[in-house]
């Protein structure tokens, strides 16, 4: 069985030994070598030819964003940053993954111990492995205009995890003013979510916010669920709210795709579409049946066009997705089918 080949990069000694440490637990990942700046990094990539490279930030020489827009410019490879998770680590990381980066993972630091913090990175590194890279664009999605939308009572639900910061911006910028209610699932740590609703809310023509406990679903507004401590889920009759829920992690995960789609299937029935995109894993494979055996509208992002083919494979396999879709062509669709105008015609 072939394993995957790792690169680590980082200018501290003890960090580089760390993660290669934890790596070498996996008897699937080899660490093939290690560099202390994006200069020897770039040097151990020709001679090494690694299927990952796990990257930090702050750096001499050149800072990690730059070293990640050369490798995705010249050599487009997976790359998995290794970065603090403080708000401004959480724009720089958020930055790498419009990049090109395939993930995340956050750095052991005050509070946080490295058993814990590292918990999930040869996981992590294994997707990367396998992931489709899509080197990000620094073109800022378009305004999409409300042209003769009219939304038509129906709601929105999205899970994502590897590969959704890209797959997000793209599907939102389809989005116009007055778009149908929308709610979000993407797996993030708690510090990156607001900072990722925030980037959303800046670029996309519809208003982007942090869920929170009470927030009234309405047209023109999307909430993202906030990481870490709570699942999100879709309640209420005539008037549709977010509730926070802080309950065990569901798949491993807090939130869960899984508890927001079966939350909407059963509140909303047919009045709804479902969306699973990229991301390791099941989660909301389940949750996405449950809304399409209850009447809903359910896409899944296809194969060629996911960072990681996981999630929106097990929803296909399992019957949850009516229509498989290339990630570019779902916001149009998602637009289309809540489209009240269109209807009408």
């Amino acid at each position: 069985m072939s394993t995957v080949k790792v690169l680590v990069v980082d200018d501290s000694a003890t960090m580089r030994g760390l993660i290669t440490a934890v790596l070498r637990r996996d008897p699937e990942i080899t660490v093939v070598g290690q560099a202390g700046d994006p200069l020897e990094a770039r040097d151990a990539i020709k001679r090494l030819n690694p299927d990952v490279v796990t990257l930090d930030v702050e750096m001499p020489n050149m800072n990690g964003l730059a070293f990640l827009e050369k490798i995705m410019r010249l050599r487009p490879m997976p790359v998995v940053m290794v970065s603090t998770l403080t708000h401004v680590g959480a724009e720089v990381s958020l930055a790498a993954l419009e990049l090109g980066a395939v993930d995340c993972v956050g750095k052991p630091g005050a509070g946080l111990p490295a058993e814990q913090a590292f918990a999930e990175l040869a996981a992590r590194v294994k997707a990367a492995g396998r992931a489709r890279v899509r080197p990000g664009s620094d073109r800022a999605p378009a305004h999409a205009a409300a042209g003769d939308f009219r939304p038509d009572g129906r709601i929105v639900a999205i899970g994502a995890s590897t590969g959704g910061v890209e797959a997000l911006l793209t599907v939102l910028s389809a989005f116009p003013v007055n778009c149908p209610p929308t709610v979000i699932t993407q797996h993030m740590p708690g510090t990156f979510t607001r900072s990722f609703a925030e980037r959303l809310n800046r670029t996309c023509a519809a208003q982007v916010g942090e869920a929170y406990e009470g927030a009234p679903l309405e047209p023109g507004q999307v909430w993202l669920a906030p990481g870490g401590e709570a699942h999100l889920q879709v309640v209420g009759h005539a008037q549709k709210r977010c509730r926070l829920v802080a309950e065990p992690p569901v798949n491993g995960h807090r939130p869960s795709v899984d508890v927001l789609f079966e939350s909407v299937a059963k509140c909303a029935g047919n009045a709804a579409v479902g969306v699973i995109l990229t991301g390791m894993g099941r989660d909301g494979a389940q949750g996405l049946l449950s809304m399409r055996k209850a009447g809903a509208s359910t896409i899944g992002q296809n194969e060629a066009t996911s960072v990681v083919y996981g999630m929106p494979k097990v929803a296909h396999e399992i019957g949850a997705v009516e229509r498989q879709l290339p990630l570019e062509r779902i916001g149009a669709e998602i637009v289309n089918r809540c489209n009240l105008a269109r209807e009408a015609v």
